[in-house]
């Protein structure tokens, strides 16, 4: 992978030549104070103070009977880390503010490469929704994926000259709680045509999938034809979307091929042999029954970040899983 590959997939690159058959995104430049605050882990974990009284955790309930249990004795290391202030960027948060009540009032954040799915669980809705500044710097703040688009993303690039972009990015998508994850699909280009296209959410089965598939696949190849192929430049990538139930589609993401960018229902070595023209037919994988479940990868390390390459031990774990499945099916078979 080439960096100027890995730059065409940043939000803010992509973005403004498909804004029409996308979600609508609001996109802010962060000011380098504030990716320092992302970064800086030297103290206590402390979110910003808000001009607006926000707050993304619950406030503590305040009882005197306890404080006279703790007391602090001057000039104590705990009296330091007590009084130390926390960061404020007001600015920062009013735009935010803005850009989040004309979305509608709920957004997911998502930095130049990568949102932060793998701190998720930190919120109080146990999800991507975020309704105020506070939300959003709680999030990144707790997300191993934004440390990797801060710091480490040109580390898989063949023809690295810098350790990070010039600038940071925070992009802020509209927050549709309709949306279903089965209905998000990978989508892996090579020489500019699909050579395989894989379901995203594959911790589950969908039946109702199975009903659909042929209607998706034309959907998918056709929207990849008339508008993703001639307008992105890259040779190899892919590419996420959703297909809504009167079968739009709408763009979501572009990730680098390979590198950190999960294959998801393929391995990397498939991807690359397959030899697929122009109008020829896609291998189009899916969930299909309940033995095809993948285990959920819920670890410190995004999903999409983990080393799956062939040896590590979640190459080995997956290999398990898929020579379990086929023994399972093929029992199956022959009890038929």
């Amino acid at each position: 992978m080439k960096e100027e590959e890995l730059n065409r997939c940043q939000i803010q690159e992509w973005y403004p030549k498909f804004r029409s058959v996308s979600i609508k995104t609001l996109i802010h430049e962060l000011p380098e104070s504030f990716v320092k605050y992302l970064l800086d882990d030297s103290g206590p974990f402390l979110l910003p103070l808000s001009i607006s009284n926000d707050d993304a955790l619950p406030n503590r309930i305040h009882k005197p009977e306890e404080e006279e249990d703790y007391v602090i004795s001057e000039g104590s290391e705990e009296e330091s880390d007590r009084t130390s202030p926390p960061p404020s960027f007001p600015e920062l948060e009013m735009k935010i503010k803005e850009s989040i009540e004309s979305l509608g009032g709920a957004v997911f954040p998502k930095l130049n490469w990568s949102a932060p799915k793998d701190s998720a669980w930190i919120s109080s809705t146990g999800n991507l929704k975020c309704t105020c500044f506070s939300d959003i710097a709680l999030l990144l703040r707790a997300s191993d994926s934004t440390v990797h688009d801060l710091c480490h993303a040109y580390e898989s690039c063949t023809d690295k000259t810098s350790s990070r972009p010039s600038s940071f990015f925070l992009a802020l998508r509209k927050w549709y709680p309709s949306l279903r994850p089965e209905m998000e699909f990978r989508c892996f280009v090579r020489n500019k045509v699909i050579v395989g296209i894989s379901q995203r959410e594959v911790t589950g089965f969908y039946p109702a999938i199975l009903e659909k598939i042929y209607d998706i696949e034309t959907a998918v190849r056709e929207f990849f034809m008339d508008e993703v192929r001639l307008k992105f430049e890259s040779e190899k990538y892919t590419f996420d979307v959703y297909v809504t139930k009167d079968g739009r589609v709408k763009l979501l993401d572009f990730n680098p091929w390979g590198a950190f960018t999960l294959p998801l229902l393929f391995s990397w070595e498939e991807l690359e042999e397959n030899t697929v023209e122009e109008g020829d037919e896609v291998e189009f994988r899916i969930v299909e029954s309940q033995c095809g479940v993948r285990p959920s990868l819920k670890t410190a390390v995004p999903y999409d970040y983990l080393d799956t390459s062939t040896g590590s031990g979640w190459d080995q774990f997956l290999r398990n899983a898929d020579d379990e499945l086929r023994r399972q099916n093929s029992f199956a078979e022959a009890g038929a």
